[in-house]
């Protein structure tokens, strides 16, 4: 009967294969999750998968196909790993780490596609694995099976832009502005030109007639502007007389709200395509850059960024988790209804085009705080998300595993060619090599950084930077190029290594090729931050006898006046407080140093993985420390986790050593070091500042929720500490009147 039914299969794909299939336009749905995956055409016609259900994350759900025009689920008989792996291959995952049966993330609706599915784990689709064939089934919707995919992307996959257009056998994908004036040839980015669409010849133009701002406003966004302007069209007029044009459209009609030329109802040309535009010419488009991309100071004082969106814990400019201020606190999205449509406008908002993906799940990692908004549903034409129609939230509403986050349009600015990696055993690690003049050369890793590495990666299109490295002699040195580039200091936040600082000639110390720098790059990375409403609940004093501090001493926990101290009489005096750290990043949190060069300490019997790991500041209203502490190589590893995730890492018999996505870190107040010492503090006004991974050490995919503040008063006998919140939570106004505070500024009582 298998036999039968394979040979029905390839009979079907021959007969298909020559009928080109014809896809009506479809727009982005209403709801966003589940999100559709497209794949590669699979036998009779395309299949695409998508996960669904609640609750779940967005790389969690009930498994869905797409096959004949509708919808349908799979049934967990015979259901295994082997069969999950193949399936979150398709959805764009490396692998599965699980799967469920019974419906667990709810009960499908339609067709069961699929029943006693059985793979071997390295098929390149499900539809080449064993089953009972499409459509035939002997279950119910209560036998619907899910997969747990690991959140790590397929290398070079791209999701999907909801779009799936084919007009005729016509199909637009690739749209571009081509500049025609020989100075705007050599400017990036290009923000004015001929509209051109590519096709199976090459190149060609749009005929003008009946052209209209909508259709300027589609393609700019496409190219990664918010708006259009007017073009003066007489210059373009006398180029176009001179030029022979191919005109392969007639007929655009935008609404303005689309994301995509093909999103638009057009008509192709069938005829002569040179004189099918009659008393018309090209299509010429002229777009305002955001403020990141103006070619002029003025130009980028003129377009300032908005004050109340923000994109956070992305790779690449114009991608990140969604925050908005309200009030003076910023605060998520939530990802019901969130779409193109509502992204769109947010991107425009921050000076960028149109939006390419709207993500829901939480894709770019978990905010903090409050989520300010829910059921977001904009037009398209709206000047900030804030004109869309929303609903507040409340406690029940949402949490922040659905947080909505965004991939917007950016202009091209060519970057990746003037830098690359050599040497590396993959795409995603290698000596740095840079354009100086007309030859490619190595850098210096005298002061190469995290940050450094960061800005490296982000100009390559390669995400994070997991590791900066100083010393590249265990990489292939057969094709090395000497160094041209040294000093380089950046602040991380440069679109390219050329807008850092850097020495105008070469002067490095080591200057051997070992000693290039390097990088290993990611797509994802960790991201701590630290529990403030806790320190606030748990901050105390306590008088501590110096008899049961020898092993802190040891450690360096204590300030240098104890080296005074009549030892072992005497007590000092400890503001301690528990910190409880969690990694809401899209990757594990792991040391720099590997575990063959931790350190053992007798002392409180476990293995230092990092040199410093948390610094402890109480600081008066000028910025100055009057007492400090800090965390010498954290023990690091997963205390708790949140519902449903397993932790990974424990310090116990030489184990190894992190904080598990989606876990925690708790150091308790009353265990040693988890203190600063203030036994020569005066009473007075103060601010207490706890600082995560304050070196930079490891990679993460943001650094300024790292820090935390608190303000604190001290009578010399007790202490009060409220207002504690991490450093980027409020706005700028809130943050400025909380570091002036009345009675800080004389550091007396009030």
């Amino acid at each position: 009967m298998e036999l039968c039914q394979w040979w029905r299969h390839i009979v079907v794909f021959l007969i298909h294969a020559w009928i080109p299939s014809c896809f009506a336009q479809t727009t982005p749905p209403v709801r966003s999750s589940p999100t559709p995956t497209p794949q590669a055409v699979e036998g009779p016609e395309t299949l695409k998968f998508r996960l669904s259900g609640f609750p779940r994350k967005h790389n969690e759900g009930r498994i869905e196909v797409f096959y004949k025009g509708e919808w349908g689920t799979i049934c967990d008989d015979d259901f295994s790993l082997a069969n999950a792996h193949v399936l979150c291959r398709q959805l764009g995952f490396v692998s599965a780490t699980g799967w469920t049966h019974s419906a667990k993330y709810g009960k499908g609706t339609g067709k069961i596609w699929l029943d006693n599915v059985q793979c071997s784990g390295s098929e390149r689709s499900v539809s080449v694995c064993k089953s009972r064939g499409w459509g035939n089934s002997d279950c119910t919707h209560d036998e619907d099976a899910g997969v747990i995919c690991k959140d790590e992307r397929l290398p070079g996959y791209m999701d999907s832009n909801v779009i799936e257009v084919q007009v005729d056998e016509n199909k637009v994908e690739e749209v571009r502005l081509r500049p025609v004036f020989t100075i705007a040839t050599k400017r990036m980015p290009v923000t004015e030109g001929v509209v051109e669409v590519k096709n199976k010849e090459g190149w060609a133009q749009i005929c003008d007639n009946g052209w209209t701002p909508k259709n300027s406003r589609v393609v700019c966004g496409m190219m990664g502007f918010p708006h259009e302007k007017k073009v003066n069209k007489n210059f373009y007029k006398l180029y176009a007389e001179r030029q022979k044009n191919h005109f392969l459209v007639h007929s655009v009609a935008c609404l303005g709200t689309e994301v995509h030329l093909a999103a638009c109802p057009l008509e192709f040309n069938y005829d002569n395509a040179t004189e099918s535009c009659p008393g018309g010419m090209p299509a010429v488009v002229s777009c305002v850059p955001g403020p990141l991309y103006a070619q002029s100071t003025a130009m980028r004082k003129k377009l300032k960024m908005p004050s109340t969106m923000r994109l956070k814990g992305g790779a690449k400019y114009g991608e990140g988790r969604v925050e908005v201020l309200k009030g003076s606190e910023w605060g998520t999205i939530c990802d019901d209804h969130w779409n193109l449509l509502s992204a769109s406008v947010l991107c425009r908002e921050l000076g960028f085009g149109s939006a390419k993906e709207a993500l829901t799940g939480a894709r770019m990692g978990q905010g903090l705080g409050p989520i300010h908004m829910n059921e977001v549903q904009c037009t398209g034409h709206e000047r900030s998300l804030w004109n869309c129609r929303y609903k507040n939230i409340t406690a029940e509403d949402c949490k922040h595993t659905e947080d909505a986050s965004v991939r917007c349009n950016v202009p091209y600015m060519g970057y990746e060619k003037t830098v690359r990696l050599s040497g590396g055993r993959s795409q995603y690690e290698g000596r740095v090599e840079v354009r100086v003049g007309q030859r490619w050369g190595s850098v210096c890793s005298e002061g190469w950084t995290t940050k450094e590495a960061m800005v490296a990666c982000r100009q390559l299109g390669l995400g994070f930077s997991m590791h900066a490295i100083t010393e590249t002699w265990y990489w292939d040195g057969s094709n090395v190029t000497e160094m041209v580039m040294s000093g380089v200091k950046c602040t991380g936040d440069e679109m390219s290594l050329s807008q850092c600082q850097h020495h105008r000639t070469v002067n490095c110390q080591k200057a051997a090729a070992r000693f290039s720098a390097g990088v290993i790059c990611s797509e994802t990375a960790s991201d701590l931050v630290l529990n403030a409403t806790l320190v606030q609940q748990t901050t105390y004093i306590e008088d501590r006898p110096l008899h049961m501090l020898y092993c802190a001493a040891e450690e360096d926990c204590l300030s240098k006046s104890a080296a005074k101290a009549n030892w072992p009489y005497g007590h000092r005096r400890l503001l301690r407080f528990s910190s409880q750290i969690h990694n809401i990043g899209r990757a594990d949190f792991r040391p720099k140093a590997g575990r063959h060069s931790w350190v053992w300490h007798a002392c409180h019997g476990h293995y230092h993985s990092m040199d410093i790991f948390t610094h402890y500041d109480l600081m008066s209203a000028n910025g100055t420390k009057v007492a400090e502490g800090h965390k010498a190589s954290f023990c690091l590893e997963d205390t708790d986790c949140d519902e449903g995730v397993s932790k990974r890492y424990e310090c116990a018999n030489f184990g190894e050593q992190g904080i598990t996505v989606g876990c925690w870190d708790l150091y308790r107040h009353d265990i040693d070091c988890q203190w600063i010492d203030i036994t020569d503090v005066k009473p007075g006004n103060y601010i207490l500042q706890v600082v995560i991974n304050p070196n930079f050490e490891v990679a993460e995919s943001d650094f300024t929720n790292n820090a935390m503040k608190c303000n604190c008063k001290y009578d010399g006998h007790r202490i009060w500490v409220h207002n504690c919140h991490i450093g980027d939570a409020f706005s700028e106004e809130a943050e400025k009147k909380f570091e002036k505070y009345p009675g800080q500024l004389n550091n007396q009582i009030s």
